[in-house]
């Protein structure tokens, strides 16, 4: 099935602010935070059922293997979310996305790299509620995609192209091993950062795992083969929620199989709901009070995260965007995780 516009723009409405208001944590049985992101073997197919609407990596190729003596130019790429589609009305909200780029001076060829969402953000976001299945289905993978040529005006115009550093032939195809390898076991988008409050100390339940991410792992690795970066400020978007502390609910089976918590399966299925695609203009705009009213008002956001439910008791300021600096690495700089 294909996702339509009313997923972005109930993402959109969502991350655009709501109203302060205060709910406490529950206590639970001691956990690490954050989550840490589950990592798998392989990467298994996809179903059938999730459905681009835009194909990912359309012209996507093989990363080259350059020769040992080649100088590499490594370039920061960010431009607004959707910009094919809007423009630059995300950029002035600081949603953005992120890649890199390569130029080698051996060749002249210049190349992109950048990590995003299978199926698009919507359904990496909110799964689909199929007629045939008690558990909410997801389309929620992402991967790397890397491309010869990189395409200035849509970097330049509304966004970033900047040299960050530069490599040899030989660091860029470690580099490259390095991706496959991360790319087939980093599955799945993650869209929250979710934490206890805006205070920059706070506690940090869940990291996202998206297009920024992948660049800050990519960026860390170059480092850890010797590449020294350039001393410019490098900011990134991110999304977040504000809750207390998240109470776990179980996985697929053991909330919606046949000796599943049918209450609990139902509230999820129930919340989820109003995040539907092709939603007619008056469910749409119904739906999105129901959200305020579940999310603010009853203080309840349900989390899929590594393949498992959490219920997140939502506090004020509720979810935000921001577009913070993260420095390049350097001696000082504490390492990526994920």
């Amino acid at each position: 099935m294909r996702a339509d516009g009313h997923r972005e723009l109930l993402l959109l409405l969502l991350v655009a602010g709501m109203p302060a208001r205060f709910a406490g944590s529950q206590p639970q049985q001691q956990r690490k935070w954050p989550v840490p992101y589950r990592r798998f073997d392989y990467r298994p197919k996809t179903d059938p059922y999730c459905q681009a609407r835009y194909t990912f990596c359309p012209t996507g190729c093989l990363i080259p293997v350059m020769k040992d003596e080649d100088v590499i130019e490594v370039y920061r790429l960010q431009a607004p979310v959707w910009e094919f589609k809007y423009g630059d009305l995300l950029g002035h909200l600081n949603i953005m996305h992120d890649a890199v780029g390569f130029k080698s001076s051996l060749t002249g060829k210049n190349y992109t790299m950048e990590w995003y969402e299978l199926f698009q953000l919507g359904n990496c976001t909110f799964p689909h509620l199929r007629p045939d299945r008690d558990a909410p289905f997801w389309c929620n993978q992402g991967a790397a995609c890397f491309y010869e040529g990189i395409d200035d005006v849509h970097w330049k115009e509304n966004g970033t192209l900047v040299l960050v550093t530069t490599i040899s032939g030989t660091m860029f195809n470690q580099m490259g091993k390095w991706v496959q390898c991360d790319n087939e076991t980093g599955i799945y988008y993650e869209t929250w950062t979710v934490r206890a409050s805006p205070d920059k100390h706070a506690v940090v339940w869940f990291e996202s795992y998206e297009c920024s991410k992948f660049i800050l792992r990519t960026y860390q690795k170059l480092a850890d083969l010797g590449a020294v970066f350039n001393k410019i400020q490098t900011n990134y978007t991110s999304i977040t929620l504000f809750t207390g502390e998240p109470i776990y609910l179980g996985n697929e089976t053991s909330i919606f199989g046949p000796l599943g918590n049918k209450t609990v399966a139902a509230a999820i299925r129930d919340f989820y709901y109003l995040f539907k695609p092709h939603q007619s203009v008056e469910e749409f705009f119904l739906n999105v009070l129901k959200i305020v009213d579940q999310v603010v008002l009853n203080h309840q956001f349900y989390l899929f995260y590594n393949l498992e439910y959490w219920l997140l008791p939502m506090k004020s300021p509720y979810i935000k965007i921001t577009y913070e600096e993260i420095p390049l690495p350097n001696e000082d700089y504490m390492k990526v995780g994920l």
